[in-house]
């Protein structure tokens, strides 16, 4: 019989879509993000749930398929999470999870070192290995880093340091 002709048990109708690429980067999660990624892994496992469910499994097949590629991803990022203590970073310079406060010609500006799946950059939540966090690693207030970016290399000096109490 042709491989075509054949579903495997462990798949649902329809295809199974390719999986999102993991980072090549150690999955550094701050107290809140590896919450936050386990709710979204609940979250969308609970809406797989749901979709299986469905008497009409067919009309539902394609949204279930991105669903079920989700779950595999979150499940290998809180898999793969190394949650650092926020508790042991050093004050006295930027490591992951800091929250620092820069002065540029561009102004004051605040960023929070944070693992890739937590950044938001509108928020001020930077990835810890976006361009401006390897500038900041390591260094101290009254330091200066270039930090290089697209729009041209920018010298921020790190004005303070801190470490949110709530991850």
């Amino acid at each position: 019989m042709s491989r075509a002709f054949v579903k495997d048990a462990d798949e649902t109708v329809g295809e199974r879509l390719p999986d999102i690429p993991l980072s090549e980067h150690p999955n550094y999660v701050t107290p809140r993000g590896l919450e936050q990624l386990r709710a979204r892994m609940i979250a969308a496992r609970e809406h797989r749930d749901a979709l299986r469910a469905n008497s009409d499994l067919l009309s539902v097949q394609s949204e279930l398929a991105a669903v079920e590629r989700d779950v595999r991803w979150l499940t290998a990022r809180v898999g793969s999470a190394i949650e650092v203590d926020l508790l042991q970073q050093p004050r006295d310079r930027v490591a992951f999870g800091a929250e620092v406060i820069v002065d540029s010609d561009e102004g004051h500006a605040r960023y929070r070192l944070v693992g890739e799946d937590e950044a938001d950059v509108e928020h001020g939540l930077v990835s810890y290995v976006s361009p401006l966090a390897t500038a900041l690693l390591g260094a101290r207030v009254g330091d200066e880093v270039v930090w290089h970016r697209p729009a041209g290399d920018l010298t921020v000096e790190v004005v303070g340091i801190g470490y949110p109490a709530d991850g």
